[in-house]
Formats: structure tokens, C-alpha cells, sequence
């Protein structure tokens, strides 16, 4: 199942150039967040940017997963 899943998604990556935006986006995120998170310390707004980070790349993902979820069942969608 999770090869299925995997599968689709590279396909989606490929072929969907909505569902690559999305995933673009999240790895900017993803990459900004790994930057925040090597520092010794944030101060408030590097902590506050890391929040609205998490937060835009969980709704990111669950946009994704939407995607993906219709693709993989398209008579639910």
C-alpha cells in the first residue's frame, strides 16, 4: 500500500504541476524550518516565524494528501 502511495505521488510530481507546486512549497518550508532549528536560540520573531512555518506546512500537506487521497479512490472525489 505505502509502495502504491509512493508510486502515485512520484506520478503526481511529474505529471501535476499543482500538486509539485505544493510539495515546492513545502520543502522551502520544511528547508527554512531546518535552518530556524540549528540555531542556538530564537529570538521572539524566529519563534514566532517558526509557529506560522509549522502551521503553513501542515496545511500544505493536508492540501497534498487531499490530492493524493482523490487520486488514489477518484469515486470519492
Amino acid at each position: 500500500m505505502a509502495q502504491d502511495s509512493q508510486q502515485l505521488r512520484e506520478h503526481l510530481l511529474q505529471t501535476d504541476s499543482g500538486f509539485r507546486q505544493l510539495a515546492e512549497q513545502h520543502q522551502e518550508l520544511d528547508a527554512r524550518l531546518h535552518e530556524l532549528s540549528r540555531l542556538d536560540y530564537l529570538s521572539q520573531p524566529e519563534r514566532i516565524e517558526a509557529a506560522n512555518l509549522k502551521k503553513r506546512k501542515l496545511r500544505l500537506k493536508d492540501r497534498m494528501h487531499d490530492i493524493l487521497r482523490r487520486h488514489a479512490d477518484p469515486q470519492t472525489a
